[in-house]
């Protein structure tokens, strides 16, 4: 080399174009294929199926690396096995070299145990988290968290969206003719039913008392209304529907105290049995949720409307990708 000829090496140029690609694990396929095609683009062909031992096995069809990834997995029944599977495919982006890794998580597994009721009992909240970050998750990304503490327990970023707007609106456009009350299930959620009384124009706040055996899980006593709900439509609202007893009984409570009619609002659908005929008998003129997790049509029934969550996170996924702000579609509450 000549004196003052440039070195090749300092030729070299690095393009620095982003590449979005999103993945999906088995567990809820229809909710990312809607989640790919609003965001204009479809999901990385993947193969995946389990050995006879009940290992899982994981390939992407195509190389992803450089890649902004972004992998959705609904963490519902089995859910050890849909958390297992969400792990691998986590760990199969980082060993093939993809640039950032965000964990979707239309609804996060174990959210319940995210404190300690007694002695000698798990965190499983933050393990689950934990087991993200070794895995290689850069961010997180979750729909109505059963608490807030939760974004905490991952060490990176955490995108917390709200599911709330979509299940106003349906409530305002098809009842906001009615005089409403706004009613949390347990003291514990009267913040959130505070934000669903300002969404609904100020409606009166309401709450059950209830007692729970922590020793018997999905059990729970309601003991009285507090509030005044007579005459009015009443918007029970929860994150999750589990078995269906809590927000059974507390409509039954709230029709008994002269409530017109009851409406049950919730983001998160898990319906184990027997929760659709504890709904369907307990009175409620609608039970209103989202696709966050499966519903099979045997636990469909009447009354029943499910409205979709795929345009709220692939709007925040642009957000992330095109490093916006996911605070700006909540009015800075995210």
């Amino acid at each position: 080399m000549s004196k003052g000829e440039r070195p090749r090496s300092a030729n070299i140029r690095k393009t620095n174009k982003k590449n979005l690609m999103v993945f999906s694990g088995r567990a809820h396929p229809q909710l990312a294929q809607e989640v790919a095609a609003q965001l204009g683009t479809e999901l990385v062909p993947t193969s995946a199926y389990d050995f006879a031992n009940g290992e899982i096995y994981v390939r992407y069809e195509e190389s992803v690396r450089g890649s902004d990834a972004f992998v959705i997995q609904s963490h519902t029944a089995p859910i050890n096995e849909c958390i297992m599977e969400h792990l691998i495919m986590v760990d199969a982006l980082k060993r093939a070299s993809a640039k950032r890794i965000t964990v979707v998580l239309p609804f996060y597994g174990y959210a319940r145990q995210d404190k300690k009721h007694r002695g000698r009992e798990p965190i499983s909240a933050r393990l689950v988290a934990d087991m993200f970050k070794v895995a290689g998750a850069n961010r997180l990304m979750a729909v109505d968290l059963h608490t807030d503490q939760i974004q905490g327990f991952f060490d990176g970023p955490v995108d917390h969206l709200f599911a709330q707007p979509i299940l106003a609106d349906h409530v305002v456009a098809k009842h906001g003719s009615e005089r409403m009350a706004v009613v949390s299930p347990d003291a514990g959620r009267i913040k959130v039913a505070e934000s669903w009384s300002r969404r609904l124009g100020g409606a009166p706040l309401a709450f059950i008392h209830k007692t729970r055996d922590i020793s018997r899980p999905n059990e729970s006593i309601a003991n009285r209304v507090v509030g005044d709900v007579r005459g009015r439509v009443c918007v029970l609202v929860d994150d999750m529907i589990d078995t269906g007893g809590t927000v059974a009984k507390a409509c039954e409570a709230l029709l008994k105290e002269g409530a017109k009619d009851v409406i049950i609002a919730a983001t998160h659908a898990i319906l184990s049995e027997p929760a659709s005929q504890r709904l369907q008998g307990c009175g409620a003129l609608e039970v209103v949720v989202t696709d966050t997790l499966p519903i099979a049509p045997e636990r469909r029934f009447p009354g029943l409307t499910v409205l979709s969550i795929a345009p709220l996170i692939s709007m925040a996924i642009r957000e992330v990708f095109e490093d916006g702000s996911v605070t700006s579609l909540f009015s800075g509450r995210a």
